[in-house]
């Protein structure tokens, strides 16, 4: 029986989809499926697809309906113990799924594994900013209260784990970060401490056109964390909206805005730009500046994502409308009984 299957959710992904597919079907490892879900494309991917002769290849074709619900249909119809992400505009490096099977079988009883990223094309400089540590360092963390920052098409998933734990949820662009932090509570993740998948960066992405919205939703997801850790209710999106809000640093959005035209504008080769993008990420603060170079010399450090969770304290009223708290809900996470998160 194969092990494992690579998902690929597909939304108008031309004129990136071929390298990227082809990255996948010249993988060292060939024992292996592919699922696509072409979620209502309307440029050439359909027929880009259609047009590729491989075995291991199926399609699933439906009416658009996000990414969030394309990943939940991807769990829903994949046929082997494993699901290995990848996005249609990225590239796997030839060994990535023999590492991934490597690791499946040293710990069969992992619920996600996940590898270091690249930024691509050449020349765009760097790595994915990558949580790193042991099961028990990114369970601690988000124990405290922090997020993780993976790179989503990094991840191999334990198909049966995920889906006890309610699959990807909310259609605010992290539904990635909102799944690993229940994944750390209740099974353990494992870094692959190698590159495997070279990261596109590109304007039209989900990351780029909506940063602001993104960091605003990425605070809701930490939001129901600390909700989850302390015993506490947490109000819907719309009702904490406001309050969130006015934990937006709106400086560092401006900071990573420009960081990320910078390393754009070096994979197009326009270096006077990417030279005159990365200035002015810089004089927008250079603190984060040194520590965005600090991560990248020392990737050890405990790189997390959201904000300190004192600060969420602040507007404890506003964001928790009963007062009483109970201490942080623990539990083992190998505990059969133990529930996923709740559901907002």
């Amino acid at each position: 029986m194969r092990q494992i299957t690579v998902g690929i959710p597909v939304f108008n992904a031309m004129p990136y989809l071929p390298e990227s597919l082809e990255s996948i079907l010249r993988q060292d490892y060939s024992d292996f499926q592919i699922l696509v879900i072409n979620d209502g494309s309307t440029d050439d991917s359909r027929e880009y697809l259609r047009s590729v002769r491989d075995p291991r290849l199926r399609i699933v074709d439906q009416e658009n309906r996000g990414l969030t619900a394309t990943l939940n249909r991807m769990l829903a119809e994949v046929r082997t113990p494993w699901l290995a992400r990848h996005d249609a505009d990225d590239v796997a490096y030839p060994q990535r799924l023999a590492r991934a099977v490597d690791y499946i079988r040293l710990y069969p009883e992992s619920g996600m594994f996940y590898s270091l990223a690249s930024y691509y094309p050449s020349p765009s400089v760097g790595r994915y900013r990558t949580t790193q540590g042991s099961p028990n360092e990114i369970r601690n963390l988000v124990q405290s209260g922090y997020l993780l920052t993976i790179c989503h098409p990094t991840v191999i998933l334990n198909v049966e784990r995920t889906r006890k734990l309610g699959g990807y949820r909310f259609n605010l662009h992290v539904e990635d970060a909102d799944l690993w932090w229940r994944m750390a509570l209740h099974y353990d993740i494992r870094l692959i401490p190698e590159v495997l998948t070279r990261y596109r960066q590109n304007v039209q992405s989900l990351s780029s056109v909506n940063l602001e919205e993104q960091t605003l939703n990425l605070l809701y997801v930490q939001y129901l964390l600390l909700s989850f850790l302390h015993n506490r209710k947490p109000l819907a999106y719309e009702e904490v909206r406001n309050s969130l809000l006015q934990l937006v640093d709106q400086n560092e959005i401006r900071f990573r805005t420009h960081l990320r035209a910078f390393n754009i504008e070096l994979g197009r080769g326009n270096k006077n730009r990417a030279f005159a993008k990365s200035l002015r990420a810089f004089l927008t603060s250079p603190r984060n500046f040194v520590c965005r170079l600090l991560d990248e010399c020392f990737p050890r450090r405990a790189i997390t994502a959201g904000r300190r969770p004192v600060l969420f304290k602040v507007h404890e009223k506003l964001l928790w409308r009963e007062q009483s708290a109970s201490c942080c809900s623990r539990f083992e996470p190998s505990s059969p009984s133990a529930k996923p998160g709740f559901q907002p």
